[in-house]
């Protein structure tokens, strides 16, 4: 049933955790293309990251727990090296030149299609798959999905700097992912055919291969029957992302049984809205999805919680989810912490040894 399972992918940066300093591991990449860096392990395109993913998940109970293993075994994959992970989306003082490119054809075909963008990869995210039982439901879920992207997106920020400057968001990747042309939020598809339609033109005119390439905010998997949200910032704190897993799912489970026109939102208000998030995260204004006037983050976060309320509840998930998004309303992302250990410190390396000690990722 639609809305049932979850299943999380997350980015991690590889560090030297007696520096903080960004590390490029041939071994570890190596060992993740082949397959030998642990079962949920898997290589990124740059030998500065890794990948994991969890197995099907059906509570949030389940997702914790998978998401304890998936970041274990990345930590045992780097520690092979003698690196560990970094649980954010940018790293706080590394620069595009310490980044070296995934020894595998896949990421050689990417180079040669995307050429800097590509090669100049050094961000991590969060993607958050959801059960659904069919192409049409999960397009149906997608087109009225749009308006509440940006206010998930504001909950997960943890990219505030990037080559080695503070870049004045909250999630600098939102920014620079927003350079590829197959990002961002996807306009209105209708249907399944509507759907495959724009994904034939998409390889038509050569900037796809297929629909496994699309990088928006939400899509159709084309591997799993899933919607993928992909619009997140890696979360340093597990219960960040626990509480993203389980708003996304809701949000399916809610929209699938909307019924009627999907809500009509310009596509440049869109993008104000996701810049907005991006820029501010949990510490501004966020655009209200029902009436597009800004209102303050908090009460946009509890505009979504108030929708999927009924949802939870059913779950018997609705305290659990609430007390989570209360507690990142009270301290604050990822990014406002980055900033404040900064502040205090003067040290970028304090930034990256405060990472590692809150994902559970430090030697």
């Amino acid at each position: 049933m639609t809305g049932t399972t979850i299943g999380v992918e997350e980015e991690f940066h590889l560090v030297d955790p007696a520096t903080g300093a960004l590390a490029a591991s041939s071994q570890v990449a190596d060992a993740a293309v082949l397959g030998r860096a642990g079962t949920h392990v898997q290589p990124e395109i740059s030998t500065t990251q890794l990948e994991t993913a969890t197995g099907i998940c059906r509570t949030l109970a389940d997702v914790r727990a998978a998401l304890e293993e998936t970041r274990a075994e990345a930590v045992a994959a780097a520690q092979t090296d003698g690196l560990t992970v970094l649980a954010a989306s940018t790293h706080p003082f590394s620069a595009p030149e310490d980044l070296r490119l995934t020894d595998a054809p896949r990421y050689r075909v990417m180079v040669q299609r995307w050429a800097a963008l590509a090669q100049s990869q050094d961000i991590c995210g969060t993607h958050v798959h959801v059960g659904v039982d069919d192409l049409d439901t999960a397009v149906h879920v997608m087109d009225r999905a749009r308006p509440w992207l940006p206010v998930l997106l504001a909950m997960t920020g943890s990219s505030p700097f990037h080559d080695r400057a503070d870049t004045g968001y909250e999630s600098w990747r939102t920014v620079w992912w927003s350079r590829w042309p197959v990002s961002g939020p996807p306009e209105p598809l209708g249907d399944a055919a509507g759907y495959a339609d724009v994904v034939r033109r998409l390889v038509g005119a050569g900037l796809v291969p297929d629909g496994s390439q699309l990088y928006w905010d939400l899509r159709p998997s084309t591997h799993v029957p899933t919607l993928e949200f992909r619009m997140g910032d890696v979360c340093t704190d597990l219960d960040d992302v626990v509480l993203h897993a389980a708003l996304c799912r809701s949000l399916v489970s809610v929209l699938a049984a909307h019924d009627g026109e999907a809500p009509v939102t310009r596509p440049e208000l869109l993008r104000a809205a996701r810049w907005k998030a991006a820029r501010a995260g949990l510490t501004g204004q966020l655009l209200d999805p029902a009436t597009g006037e800004l209102v303050p983050a908090s009460t946009a976060v509890r505009a979504l919680l108030e929708l999927l309320g009924p949802d939870l509840d059913s779950r018997g998930e609705l305290a659990e989810v609430t007390g989570l998004a209360e507690q990142l309303l009270a301290r604050g992302t990822s990014s406002a912490r980055q900033r404040q250990v900064l502040a205090r410190t003067g040290d970028p390396g304090a930034v990256v040894r405060d990472l590692l000690q809150v994902a559970g990722t430090a030697p």
